[in-house]
C-alpha cells in the first residue's frame, strides 16, 4: 500500500496509526461484538467513548472546569449562524474582524441575526496580514468580538490573543486548534469544525464558558441552543458517533506524542523549512506578511503562473496531492496540519527546488 502525501485543506491527513486502529477495531470495538457506527449513542460502550473523547481535550487544552465542551454538526458554517442565535444575549450588535474569506462568510452570516461592526479589516491590503490591535475600533457594548483564528484559504494566523476588554473574544480555530497550547481562558468561545486536525467531518467542537449560557435567541432550534445541549451532553440529538469515537483516538495521539507543546515544536519546524525555503527564492513568493503567517496552510505563488498546471502535475506524479490553492485567491496551498510528518514538507520543498531548476 502506498500513502500519498496529502496537503488537502480539509477534510484533510489523519494520523496513519489512528487510521490504523480504527481499521482493526471496525467490525467489534474492545469486544463488543459492533462497530462503533452501530452503537446506540445511549448505549454504555458509547458513553465511555465520548466520555474519554472530552477528558483527553479537556486535558489537552486545560479546559478551565467553568466551561462547557459541546460536540455538535454543522461545521464551522453552522456555527456562524448558531453563535448570534446564542451569544447576542439581548445586545443588538456585535463586533468582528476581518482577516479573509472566512471572516467575510461569518460577518454576512452573522448580519442575519445582528448589526455587525466591522471593527478592523485587512482587505485594503489583499488580507496579507492581521490587523494591529491598536487600529481595531471595538465597542464596549458589543455582545462579543468574533476573529477568525487562522484564515485556512489566505494563510494568515493570530499568534497572539487580543485583549478585548470586558467583551466576550470568540474565535473560529477551526485549522489551528491543537496545533499549540491556547490559554482557553481568555475566551468567552471557541469553536471549529473538526476536520482539519482533529478528526473527519462531521464533528464540531464547542467549547463555552458557562455565565454566557441561557440567552439564546427565541428563533434558536433546540438542537443549535448551547445551554439544552449542555444540558444533554450533547446528546439532545444524536451526536456525529462515529467522528467522536476518532476524534478520542486523535487526542490520545496528540498526548501520546507530548501533548500540544510538543505539537507545536513539530509544526513550527515543519513551517520553517517551507518558508525559508520561500524566503530565498525569486521563483516562488509568499504574499502574507512574515509575523502573521499560518503554521497550517502556507499559500505560495509561482512567478509564472503559466506554470502552474505543470507544477502541479509533476507534484501527483510524486504522491503529493491538493496542493491547487483556494478559488479565491489562486496559487498553491500547502496545508499541513498534525499528521503532516516533517518528511512530507521535506519532500515538497524537494520538488520545489528540482522545478525552478527546469523552468526557472
Amino acid at each position: 500500500m502506498t500513502r500519498v502525501f496529502n496537503f488537502s485543506a480539509g477534510p484533510a491527513a489523519l494520523p496513519e496509526s489512528v487510521l490504523r486502529q480504527a481499521a482493526d477495531e471496525m467490525l467489534d470495538w474492545h469486544g463488543s461484538g459492533m462497530s462503533v457506527m452501530e452503537m446506540s449513542h445511549r448505549g454504555k460502550e458509547f458513553i465511555s467513548i465520548h466520555a474519554e473523547c472530552e477528558a483527553l481535550l479537556r486535558e489537552l487544552l486545560a479546559v478551565p472546569a467553568n466551561y462547557k465542551v459541546l460536540f455538535m454538526q454543522g461545521g464551522a458554517i453552522g456555527e456562524n449562524a448558531i453563535v448570534p442565535m446564542n451569544m447576542l444575549r439581548g445586545r443588538a450588535s456585535a463586533d468582528y474582524v476581518n482577516t479573509g474569506e472566512w471572516s467575510k462568510k461569518s460577518i454576512k452570516e452573522a448580519g442575519k441575526y445582528a448589526k455587525i461592526n466591522v471593527v478592523a479589516s485587512s482587505e485594503a491590503t489583499k488580507f496579507d496580514r492581521v490587523p494591529p490591535r491598536d487600529t481595531w475600533k471595538l465597542d464596549p457594548n458589543a455582545a462579543y468580538v468574533h476573529i477568525c483564528a487562522n484564515e485556512t484559504i489566505g494563510g494568515v494566523e493570530y499568534h497572539f490573543t487580543p485583549d478585548v476588554g470586558d467583551v466576550p473574544l470568540i474565535a473560529d480555530v477551526s485549522s489551528n486548534i491543537m496545533s499549540r497550547p491556547l490559554d482557553v481562558s481568555k475566551f468567552g468561545l471557541l469553536y471549529g469544525g473538526a476536520q482539519k486536525n482533529i478528526g473527519p467531518a462531521g464533528l464540531t467542537i464547542v467549547i463555552v464558558r458557562e455565565d454566557l449560557l441561557g440567552g439564546a435567541l427565541p428563533i434558536t432550534p433546540s438542537a443549535f441552543n448551547y445551554a439544552e445541549q449542555a444540558a444533554n451532553d450533547s446528546m439532545l440529538n444524536t451526536p456525529p458517533t462515529y467522528a467522536i469515537y476518532i476524534a478520542g483516538l486523535v487526542f490520545r495521539w496528540i498526548k501520546e506524542r507530548g501533548g500540544l507543546t510538543a505539537m507545536e515544536t513539530h509544526n513550527r519546524k515543519k513551517a520553517a523549512v517551507l518558508y525559508d525555503f520561500l524566503d530565498a527564492t525569486s521563483f516562488y513568493n509568499s504574499p502574507i506578511q512574515r509575523a502573521d503567517r499560518s503554521l497550517m496552510n502556507v499559500p505560495f505563488k509561482l512567478k509564472d503562473e503559466a506554470l502552474d498546471a505543470a507544477f502541479l502535475k509533476g507534484a501527483e506524479e510524486r504522491g503529493m496531492l491538493q496542493l491547487k490553492g483556494h478559488r479565491a485567491v489562486g496559487g498553491m496551498r500547502a496545508s499541513i496540519y498534525n499528521a503532516m510528518p516533517i518528511e512530507g514538507v521535506q519532500a515538497l520543498v524537494a520538488y520545489m527546488k528540482e522545478f525552478e531548476a527546469r523552468h526557472g
